[in-house]
């Protein structure tokens, strides 16, 4: 099972912990032999999904959606997704030099295209700009790609 990640980053820390809860569920729902978790590996769900996918067993693989992509994620995030590119089993990129929001787009595109299954950390409103979760979800449906949305009860976008 090729499973991708797409969701909203900044969650407050109540929802944080909802949602990471609720990841793990989802992973735990396939079997660690045949799981590959696809993802940007960005602060926040993508991250923790890749990182649940490997707890659970499975191999991660992941895309790069421009070349100034780690630049432009938070220092804080740097040492994360450094350890999360070290355990890649592959590494799909776009080929695009600017990390923007046609890039991340781009980027998400790939993913979706690789994925049997897509999971959307998504409260279910618009995108708050190009490439924004609604935007990849609706690539998703267009392209057959089954979405699962994962936004438990409880959960908020803003703090």
């Amino acid at each position: 099972m090729r499973l991708g990640i797409t969701g909203h980053r900044g969650l407050p820390e109540e929802t944080k912990r909802l949602v990471r809860a609720a990841l793990k569920e989802q992973v735990q729902q396939h079997s660690p032999d045949d799981l590959v978790g696809l993802s940007c590996i960005a602060d926040g769900p993508d991250a923790w999904f890749a990182e649940t996918v490997l707890d659970h067993g499975g191999q991660i693989e992941v895309v790069i959606p421009a070349a100034g992509y780690r630049e432009g994620l938070p220092v804080w995030h740097h040492p994360t997704y450094d350890q999360l590119m070290r355990q890649a089993h592959d590494v799909h990129s776009t080929g695009i030099s600017d990390s923007d929001s046609q890039a991340h787009m781009a980027g998400s595109e790939v993913l979706v295209d690789l994925a049997d299954h897509l999971l959307a950390v998504w409260d279910g409103e618009p995108a708050r700009g190009y490439g924004g979760t609604a935007d990849v979800v609706t690539y998703a449906k267009r392209n057959g790609v089954p979405v699962d949305i994962v936004w438990p009860k409880g959960a908020t976008r803003d703090g």
